[in-house]
């Protein structure tokens, strides 16, 4: 099963849903906004991504400016907090297949766990 970490406002994520559906997959579509990640969850994703929770931030979003999250003393679990609270803060979208995860950025990386 793939899932992916949606928000159809976006772009990326659009496309990345697009070409996923191409490649006849029908995933499994979390709308991560409507339904926001629990702190668990985003670490688990953060896991299966490899990346830190900063790297997993998207910077021009204003909670990210409101909340000084440039602040480099915040750790992991601080920044996952935010997440969890501003969930407009995690970069997308997050494709998932078993343990592996990768960022549509640019849509055609996800073809490299499918």
């Amino acid at each position: 099963m793939i899932t992916i970490y949606h928000n159809p406002r976006c772009s990326k994520s659009r496309q990345t849903l697009q070409l996923l559906e191409e490649q006849g997959i029908d995933p499994n579509i979390v709308l991560y906004l409507d339904t926001p990640l629990n702190k668990a969850t985003l670490k688990d994703l953060l896991g299966k991504l490899n990346l830190s929770a900063r790297q997993l931030l998207r910077k021009g979003e204003a909670a990210y400016k409101e909340n000084d999250l440039k602040n480099a003393d915040l750790d992991d679990d601080q920044l996952i907090d935010f997440m969890v609270k501003h969930p407009k803060l995690i970069e997308r979208p997050i494709v998932v297949k078993g343990n592996k995860a990768v960022l549509g950025r640019p849509p055609e990386a996800v073809l490299g766990i499918l």
